[in-house]
């Protein structure tokens, strides 16, 4: 990991560079100035430089921002806009040493994390935050959504040590990583004492409302509840909706609803939906449906509902994974995310998107040449127009956050997962992570 000023963004150039998301097969020539990009044309209409810089190698840049400005000549690689991981537990992230799970179910992880809430000091939960975003940073990810237990129950004050937690965190990753935070509102029906608490959630600089309804004992009230509140606070929604291998669980149903009421349409994203998978085809397109009509997006979670769901199956086995295909052929707007990273929920992860998308590519059959470009899609313009992100891409005129990846082409990138990244924020670099091989010479 390297990095320069945070008030210093740097003048860069790059030839032959790919743009997937623009062309698979065309090369390109960008320019970026004070944090944004100036120029980005194709390489045969590139301009000619009046005074040529020194050209070199990614391989060979120095990215200490202390050499002339130089021509890094990207060979084929593809460069990207910062992924944006949209649904990930940064306040729970690596707390699996503290918070076991013997039966691997959603419901002891809820149990046993829930009882060891109280005991997380706010310095540990903030620097399990910080540890995650800067990891995920190393693998490309620029922008995180982070939903964030809020545990009323135990009192005001271990309710609110996450939040305080996750707004300092939040601010000492500035430069480095835009973090967007949700709290997750009790579940089952809020009264004054929880409504209040919510609005004071919203005043302290929370950017949206989370939770997970179809948890509790009247669902559908507290998704009202939730409309409610985000329309007094002009604030957008992101529910866990329908984690469960029950074909009865259709909480989604509400939120569509509620949706095309509100007039929330592009605001809203459900979380999970692993039940989609679970109930009969006809079922789930008529609710699908109902999801693009209202203007409902859409998160898959592959990593942790493959781990997660199917537990009391005794075969066939389900995988958990929601109908991500049926969803997008339907026109939902449906981004793959991280969720849990070495937590009560989820043992695993390393908050690589790349591996994510990987595993959304096994788990909903998608690994045709048009599926290649969709994963792509699914970790960067997708999520990023789910979370609202201004100024995002490979644009004249949008942030220079991009990640550059040790791939030509997006078949590759997931095959061999790119050990290489290097990762600009504001047009400055701020982590390197580059592979170097060694194979012993032929006798």
């Amino acid at each position: 990991m390297v990095g320069t000023k945070e008030d210093a963004p740097m003048e860069l150039h790059f030839i032959n560079a790919a743009l997937p998301l623009k062309s698979p097969t065309k090369r390109y020539e960008l320019k970026a100035s004070k944090g944004v990009w100036t120029y980005i044309g194709e390489q045969a209409e590139a301009a000619a430089e009046p005074a040529p810089k020194r050209t070199v190698k990614l391989t060979e840049a120095d990215f200490t921002g202390g050499a002339e400005p130089v021509v890094i000549d990207l060979e084929g690689r593809m460069l990207l806009p910062g992924f944006a991981d949209m649904h990930m537990h940064l306040d729970k992230a690596h707390s699996i040493a503290k918070v076991g799970n013997r039966s691997g179910t959603l419901l002891e992880a809820i149990q046993n994390y829930g009882g060891m809430a109280p005991q997380f000091t706010k310095a540990e939960i903030k620097e399990r935050i910080k540890t995650t975003a800067l990891a995920a940073l190393s693998h490309g990810t620029t922008y995180i959504r982070t939903h964030l237990d809020f545990h009323l129950a135990y009192g005001k004050e271990i309710a609110f040590r996450t939040m305080e937690a996750a707004l300092e965190a939040r601010e000492e990753l500035k430069g480095k990583v835009q973090v967007q935070l949700f709290p997750m509102l009790p579940r089952g029906q809020m009264g004054d004492q929880e409504l209040a608490a919510a609005a004071e959630l919203m005043k302290l600089g929370m950017d949206g409302l989370g939770g997970a309804p179809h948890l509790g004992e009247t669902p559908e009230r507290q998704i009202a509840q939730v409309f409610e509140l985000a329309g007094r606070y002009g604030k957008p929604i992101d529910l866990h909706a329908d984690e469960s291998d029950d074909p009865a669980r259709r909480t989604v149903v509400t939120m569509a609803k509620l949706t095309a009421e509100y007039g929330f349409g592009g605001k809203v994203t459900a979380g999970h939906l692993c039940s989609l998978a679970a109930m009969p085809p006809g079922e789930a397109a008529e609710i699908i449906g109902m999801m693009a009509e209202a203007g409902v997006g859409a998160v898959t979670l592959p990593a942790a509902n493959m781990y997660l769901q199917g537990r009391d199956d005794t075969g066939p086995f389900r995988r958990g994974v929601t109908r991500v295909k049926e969803l997008l052929a339907a026109g939902v707007p449906v981004a793959a995310a991280s969720d849990n990273i070495q937590d009560p929920f989820h043992p695993f992860g390393r908050g690589d998107l790349v591996q994510i998308g990987l595993l959304t590519a096994y788990a909903a059959h998608m690994g045709a040449a048009d599926d290649m470009h969709t994963l792509l899609r699914m970790i960067t313009e997708i999520p990023a127009a789910l979370m609202g992100l201004a100024q995002y891409g490979t644009e004249e005129g949008a942030k220079a956050n991009f990640v550059i990846v040790d791939a030509q082409h997006a078949a590759q990138l997931f095959i061999q997962e790119s050990p290489s990244r290097w990762v600009a924020v504001h047009g400055r670099w701020v982590s390197v992570s580059a592979l170097h091989r060694w194979n012993a010479p032929e006798a």
